[in-house]
């Protein structure tokens, strides 16, 4: 059997080897310059680098259209980008709490003040306010048109059994519609009650196939008009009344959160620009929101 002289071999492989370290030394050299490249060039994109804000917020901003019209000018002069979460206040409290997001624009003042005493939130500021009204169909037959009274409304909604859409998702209109059955002295059950668990837009639309009632904020309702044949039957009661807050969410509980932005998103939507442009905002020529 012949044998094979190991030079030739392990000379290439000493070659390989000594080329392969002379390559990965440069490009260590050569890795700082080219990270700084690329990190500028991912800051050319705006996508990359604009610092986002996180609002949770209640589908009533969001359905009615305003925040289309409102978020705008506060990302072009802040350079930043707001991503909404719209869901129930009471979801977008709990993101507040476990500093998922930044700040919150929510309903249920009872429950705002609250995140505030427990150090979830700082620095509540009143932004606007509209009100509930009771939405039932052409025919009402619990007959409540006219009433100024919205436990009453409801209870001749039970004591009819009248199709009635709950939102169901713990938000500020539920807790609205759940203040009103205990000022009504009801539990209501049966099949007659519906929990939808969705947002104000959608039970709007399951009311209106039901030929039922709900609660709705006057904003969503004014702007569904032409979606649904539903009309304002209660209104005017000083418990329907609808004020907004914003509340950034306290660095001291989440030192994460984007405090300086949710600041200053706050003191926009309540300073004149803001207040002027949601006093503006109109939708089938009725205007959704007011100021103080």
């Amino acid at each position: 059997m012949p044998i094979v002289h190991p030079g030739p071999f392990l000379a290439e492989w000493a070659f390989f080897i000594n080329e392969h370290l002379t390559r990965r030394k440069t490009m260590l050299k050569w890795r700082p310059l080219l990270c700084s490249f690329f990190l500028a060039l991912l800051c050319a994109t705006p996508a990359f680098c604009q610092e986002h804000l996180r609002l949770a917020t209640t589908t009533s901003t969001d359905n009615s259209g305003l925040l289309a019209v409102l978020l705008p000018p506060f990302e072009q002069a802040n350079d930043c980008k707001v991503d909404v979460i719209a869901v129930g206040t009471g979801k977008a409290i709990k993101l507040g709490e476990a500093g998922d997001v930044d700040v919150i624009l929510v309903h249920a003042r009872a429950r705002e003040d609250k995140f505030v005493q427990e150090g979830y939130g700082v620095g509540r500021r009143d932004v606007m306010y509209n009100d509930f009204v009771i939405l039932g169909p052409p025919a009402d037959p619990a007959q409540i048109k006219g009433l100024t009274s919205g436990a009453e409304a409801l209870k001749r909604i039970a004591a009819t059994q009248s199709p009635f859409v709950s939102r169901g998702d713990d938000s500020g209109t539920h807790t609205k519609e759940r203040s009103l059955w205990k000022a009504a002295d009801i539990v209501p059950a049966g099949k007659w009650y519906l929990e939808a668990g969705r947002g104000m837009g959608e039970v709007i639309t399951m009311a209106t196939e039901l030929h039922g009632y709900t609660l709705s904020d006057r904003g969503t309702y004014i702007a569904m008009t032409g979606k649904s044949d539903l009309q304002v039957l209660t209104e005017g009661d000083k418990i329907l009344f609808n004020p907004y807050g914003v509340i950034p969410v306290n660095p001291a509980k989440h030192p994460h959160v984007k405090h300086a932005l949710a600041e200053a998103f706050a003191a926009f939507l309540t300073s004149p620009e803001g207040q002027n442009i949601i006093t503006s905002f109109r939708k089938n020529g009725q205007q959704l929101f007011f100021t103080y």
